[in-house]
């Protein structure tokens, strides 16, 4: 069974307030937070009360976080939606695979594609031929309706994490690779990292059957039985992201003013206070501000994965957690109701029951 460390950071962080954190007993992913004053609020893993959820539904639809920051100055991949056959039949949208790849084609290859509305780099690929757009594009029709066609983007992947007006941490990702040691297979050196991984509680999975994989050794000239030699690294994923395998490195202590600047602003200007801001950026992290580009914003950033760095990001996390329940607690309270007044009336209930 999977470990959700929020729950119990969470539930430590309240202990500590005089804050009442009920995680539900067998999986420990959803809770309850119970204020000192009777009030009652609800979270799912990492998802709280703090973001507006119209706010939280623009930033999860790539495509319209994208049109919206764009608008306002922030810097985001050149792309465009395309719709899975059902979503065309649906809406009336026409863009489907033929059209992806005359768009692929006049962008450039390689580009990005990715799910509209996933998240943890689920179905993320860079892709270099018709062939691959195609399959690509069937593993995110498969779950998800609505795909980009990206340009790609050189440059470090990193997240920033802001909450309200403070940047609680940044960090480096590195996309899923291995290292050789001259006798182990690619497919061996998988399933060790992964062994590791478990021994350590990360949550991470490694398939093995994910069809990136043996996309990417194809176009390096391998299969997951090569040998890589002792010291070779190979890169198996073209997204850097955790939930994939992905590697974190902590660069809160670098991070220039501007680029937390920018991630507060950028928060803000979406009508959110807490979120994950991701970017690529070819410039040193440590130097003021320079090209960058903003890949997506994520308004429940997992920071499991980061707290396992080491005991002084675990430090850094809980303390979030703590400040995230001192949010919750400054909440206004809800309107109060006049006396004897209904929410709704006869007429109104019969007509919302006529739509169950």
């Amino acid at each position: 069974m999977k470990r959700f460390l929020a729950g119990e950071m969470l539930a430590r962080a309240g202990a500590r307030l005089g804050i009442t954190v009920e995680l539900e007993p067998e999986f420990r992913y959803v809770g309850r937070i119970v204020l000192p004053d009777g009030r009652k609020h609800y979270f799912r893993n990492t998802n709280f009360d703090l973001n507006g959820q119209g706010a939280v539904e623009i930033a999860r639809d790539k495509a319209y976080a994208a049109f919206f920051l764009a608008r306002m100055g922030y810097p985001v991949p050149e792309g465009r939606t395309f719709f899975a056959p059902p979503m065309q039949r649906w809406s009336g949208a026409t863009r489907g695979l033929a059209d992806a790849y005359a768009y692929a084609r006049d962008l450039g290859f390689p580009v990005m594609v990715k799910p509209n509305s996933a998240s943890q780099g689920r179905g993320v690929a860079r892709v270099h031929t018709r062939r691959e757009l195609e399959r690509a594009l069937r593993v995110v029709f498969a779950r998800d309706s609505v795909a980009l066609v990206q340009r790609l983007i050189p440059g470090a992947d990193y997240r920033i994490v802001v909450l309200d007006d403070q940047v609680i941490c940044a960090y480096r990702r590195a996309p899923l690779a291995v290292t050789g040691d001259g006798a182990a297979t690619i497919r061996d050196l998988l399933l060790r990292k992964h062994a590791a991984y478990s021994a350590s509680g990360r949550d991470t999975t490694i398939p093995l059957d994910d069809f990136r994989i043996p996309m990417r050794l194809h176009r390096l000239g391998l299969t997951l039985d090569s040998v890589p030699t002792a010291g070779a690294k190979v890169v198996l994923m073209d997204n850097a992201n955790l939930s994939t395998g992905g590697e974190a490195v902590d660069v809160s202590a670098t991070l220039h003013p501007s680029y937390r600047q920018m991630a507060v602003a950028l928060t803000r200007d979406l009508g959110l206070r807490h979120t994950g801001v991701d970017i690529l950026t070819a410039a040193p992290i440590d130097a003021p501000l320079g090209a960058y580009t903003v890949l997506e914003v994520n308004t429940a950033p997992g920071l499991d994965h980061y707290a396992q760095i080491g005991p002084a990001q675990m430090a850094v996390v809980e303390a979030m957690y703590a400040q995230i329940l001192q949010a919750i607690v400054a909440l206004p309270l809800p309107a109060a109701r006049p006396p004897g007044t209904a929410y709704l009336d006869k007429g109104q209930t019969q007509a919302y029951n006529e739509y169950d």
